[in-house]
């Protein structure tokens, strides 16, 4: 059973919700995949529009803008990459530079969808910055901070098991296996579009 959406931040002009790990963000197709965050929060703001999206298996937050003007204005911010992002994972290993850059252009790769793979050629840049929290040395995995500076598809998956390092629970990926995909979006703060104010948003990563 899925956990329940968590509104963390609401006003007049958008809402930010916490997506629990196994639930769609915006639907799949057929009937059986109808259910998603989207849709539930639509349910209590009809008003409420998507913004950006979470892979499925991730967790955390995510912002709708609340009427059409509003999720324009959000998006544009996504676009020019004025919104902070920071995520929290669980990754195996121990990771020698505790803070650096992955800087590896990614590209679907067609013939294994919804597989993305690395490609220096026809890749688009793709650049992730991480800081080592901690490390658990009995379970030999890595806490992180990570910043996706774009905004990839699978951005965080792969190129931490590009560095040999692959989220615990990402079957995708060769992640080590796990109750759930290792991976929480954390926080996002941006310049409120209406009132101009520093946003910031924050939840907690349940592992």
């Amino acid at each position: 059973m899925l956990a329940s959406v968590v509104t963390v931040y609401i006003d007049e002009f958008l809402v930010v919700v916490d997506k629990p790990a196994g639930l769609l963000a915006v639907p799949g197709r057929g009937a059986d995949k109808a259910d998603c965050l989207a849709s539930r929060v639509q349910s209590r703001f009809p008003d409420a529009l998507t913004v950006h999206r979470l892979d499925m298996a991730t967790s955390g937050l995510m912002v709708f803008g609340r009427g059409a003007e509003m999720q324009r204005a959000l998006s544009r911010l996504f676009h020019d990459r004025k919104v902070d992002k920071r995520y929290v994972a669980l990754a195996a290993g121990r990771i020698k530079a505790l803070t650096g850059e992955i800087n590896l252009p990614l590209a679907a790769d067609w013939p294994r969808r919804p597989l993305q793979k690395v490609d220096q050629h026809a890749g688009k840049h793709a650049l992730t910055r991480y800081r080592v929290l901690a490390f658990d040395a009995s379970l030999d995995v890595s806490r992180l901070e990570l910043e996706p500076v774009t905004g990839r598809t699978h951005q965080l998956r792969l190129h931490l098991a590009t560095m040999g390092h692959p989220i615990l629970g990402d079957a995708l990926y060769g992640g080590r296996p796990a109750q759930r995909l290792m991976l929480h979006a954390r926080m996002l703060g941006f310049q409120h579009p209406r009132t101009g104010e520093a946003l910031a948003v924050s939840s907690p990563p349940p592992f």
